[in-house]
């Protein structure tokens, strides 16, 4: 008799211990315990240690740290009919624990929804050209759409980044041979104003040595030094004309003289066709 009542006293204990044990709650710092007293919403408790009524009352615990989300690949057509497949990023936060259990079932699988209609729909309205190079806009237009339909959910969306844009292999040849063609056009423009300011800077260096004839002189000199720089067993020395002017004047006058000392009159050629007759 004494050994059954003792066996039943220590089954009570070990049921009251257990019970004891289930009502204590220990909750750390990123996450609180959503209470429902008979299914009511009692609110939320922790961190730290707290106790809970056993059978009466029931405990959802929700993790209150940022959640990232990669977003699956989604195919868009753009606003000027391109086919592109798009995927993107998502962080958010869950703000209020007690929305977040009461307002939406399943509040992870929810804005993962929300977050692939969006994307779509978003980058939808924009073209293939800004969706390249308007980045920034289109992942802030993204974020805030996000967080609206989530803020009733106690949810905060922090950052959405579209990650990655494949473009078909057509696309892809096209907007290379546009690259392509964009830098060509370049080169050529920098090619034509190198032209246009070598051609003024030459127009100035003409005006300058057309009032200093000096000038050119240094010129021809500074070009025989650069040219006996190299290792070349030909030399070309630019003779300035200026140089052999007075020698060409001076042979010109004398030939000019020589023909006026003696000229050929018309008797002496009588006199000579007689002798030879």
């Amino acid at each position: 008799m004494n050994v059954f009542i003792f066996a039943c006293v220590a089954t009570l204990a070990f049921i009251a211990l257990m019970v004891l044990l289930s009502a204590i709650k220990i909750v750390p710092e990123y996450e609180r315990g959503v209470i429902f007293r008979l299914g009511r919403l009692m609110g939320a408790r922790g961190p730290g240690l707290f106790f809970v009524i056993p059978i009466f009352e029931r405990m959802i615990r929700v993790d209150q740290r940022i959640i990232t989300m990669d977003v699956p690949v989604q195919e868009v057509i753009t606003q000027d009919n391109v086919t592109i497949k798009v995927n993107a990023v998502l962080y958010f936060q869950v703000l209020d624990a007690n929305a977040a259990v009461t307002n939406v079932m399943d509040y992870i699988r929810a804005t993962m929804q929300i977050a692939q209609t969006t994307l779509r729909s978003v980058v939808g309205q924009f073209d293939l050209d800004a969706l390249l190079s308007q980045r920034d806009l289109i992942n802030q237009k993204l974020q805030q759409i996000i967080d609206e339909q989530t803020e009733p959910w106690g949810i905060k969306v922090t950052i959405v980044e579209i990650k990655d844009v494949e473009l078909p292999s057509t696309m892809q040849r096209a907007m290379a041979k546009q690259a392509e063609a964009e830098r060509e056009k370049r080169a050529k423009i920098i090619h034509a104003e190198g032209e246009l300011q070598a051609s003024k800077s030459l127009a100035a260096a003409a005006d300058v040595m057309a009032r200093e004839p000096v000038t050119l002189q240094l010129r021809y000199l500074q070009t025989l030094t650069e040219i006996s720089v190299e290792k070349n067993s030909t030399i070309i020395f630019p003779l300035p004309m200026d140089i052999l002017k007075p020698f060409m004047d001076s042979l010109h006058t004398a030939g000019n003289g020589s023909a006026v000392a003696n000229p050929p009159t018309a008797e002496r050629r009588s006199t000579q066709t007689q002798r030879l007759e």
